[in-house]
Formats: C-alpha cells, structure tokens, sequence
C-alpha cells in the first residue's frame, strides 16, 4: 500500500501542482479544503475537479468561519486590491487572512494523526507571492516543528513532515513543472475577486501574479477572465 499523505487543497494553481508533486512520490492523497466564508467561494467548485482529476483517495471540504474575525478583504466586504504595482508595494496585503495557514495546518496534523498519515504537503510559494507571513520556509520548519512537540504521534517517535515543494520556485517554474506533470490549470482558479460567473478579474494580485507566471513559462493561460482583462 502507499503511504498517505494530506494534501491542502485550495483549488489554485499552486495547490494543484503541488497535489501532482506528491502524486508523482507515489502517495495516496487525502485531500482538506476549507470553506472559511472567503469571498472566492468559487475556488471550492475548482478544488473538487482538481481533487477528482489527481484521483485522491478522500477529500473533505471542512466548514470554519474566519468571517468572524474578519480584518481580511478576503473574509469582509473591504475592497480587493487591483492593479498594484508590485515594484513600489511594500507591507502585508490586505487580502492577508490573519492565521490563516496555520489553522489549516492544524487542522491537517489532527486527520494525519486520525489517519496514521506522516505527511502533509501544502502548496505554499515564498518567491512569487503577495508577501504574506505564512508562506515563508522559517514558517513552515517551525510548524513541522510545533506539530512534532504537540501530537502524540511525534511524542511517540512517529514525526510528521511538512512538506512546500513549491516553496522557492518561481510561479513560472511552478508551472512548467505542472505542465510536465499534466496538470490541467484550466480547471484551477486564483482570483481573490471573480464575477458572479466565476470568471476572474484579472487585476487582484493572485491574477496579475498567475498571469504573468503564465507569460514568463511560455504557456498559454487557460484563465477565463473577465471582458476587457483577456
């Protein structure tokens, strides 16, 4: 039998990739996506086609309310920022989602534990990103840490590895690496800000990142965007 592993799956491009990383490894996957009361909702609808097209073994789709804390423009009403320039923005975006990866992490370290499962991958990218605190390797190594001293697994010698496959590539890398995976990116879905028909706005910092990721591999973007954002 091969081993398990919890993959976090959020529907994005990123997590798609790094869901056919881990395939490729010869794990089975247990796919977690969260519906947190994020105004992209439609990513859900993304996460289960890309869940069916990696053929995981389970994936559940497990319901928290961030919107109760809020202080995000992804969890309230705030607008979403568009058309930044990424060369002048300096501090955490408002699109930042306070604890956001962290919850999810717990979350994956209890159904590992409940599955007698020693790996979690999550599809986090520190090079191209919007700059958010969760994403970086020192986060990520102090988790896996944190999980370790914390779970009866790792008290008993049974160590958990977090794993962030993408987490120093390039969006562009990121996608040349899926493409020689086969990942299908048009049924992923990035925007932080889409249409009442799902199509992306193609100006949020996700789209602007995803976009020029696609431009810089040489691979067609398959996005469905908005009219006048083609």
């Amino acid at each position: 039998m091969p081993d398990k592993a919890i993959l976090l799956l959020s529907g994005g491009l990123d997590s798609a990739t790094c869901g056919a990383i881990a395939k490729s490894r010869g794990f089975a996957l247990y796919a977690m996506s969260f519906r947190y009361g994020q105004r992209h909702a439609v990513e859900l609808d993304a996460a289960r086609r890309v869940a069916g097209f990696l053929g995981v073994t389970e994936h559940r789709i497990v319901d928290i309310d961030l919107r109760s804390f809020g202080h995000s423009a992804l969890t309230t009403d705030a607008p979403v920022p568009k058309d930044r320039d990424f060369g002048a923005a300096s501090g955490i975006p408002a699109t930042y989602v306070p604890a956001r990866n962290t919850i999810f992490l717990s979350y994956a370290v209890g159904w590992a534990e409940v599955l007698d499962c020693r790996d979690i991958f999550i599809g986090v990218n520190a090079v191209d990103y919007s700059g958010y605190p969760d994403c970086r390797s020192e986060y990520i190594s102090a988790f896996e840490r944190m999980a370790n001293l914390a779970t009866r697994a790792g008290a008993e010698g049974n160590k958990l590895t977090l794993h962030a496959p993408l987490i120093q590539m390039t969006k562009a890398e990121i996608i040349r690496a899926g493409v020689g995976l086969g990942v299908e990116y048009g049924i992923t879905h990035s925007c932080y800000d889409p249409d009442a028909r799902g199509r992306a706005c193609g100006a949020c910092d996700s789209c602007a990142i995803r976009r020029r990721g696609f431009a810089k591999a040489g691979v067609p973007d398959p996005t469905l965007y908005t009219e006048g954002r083609q």
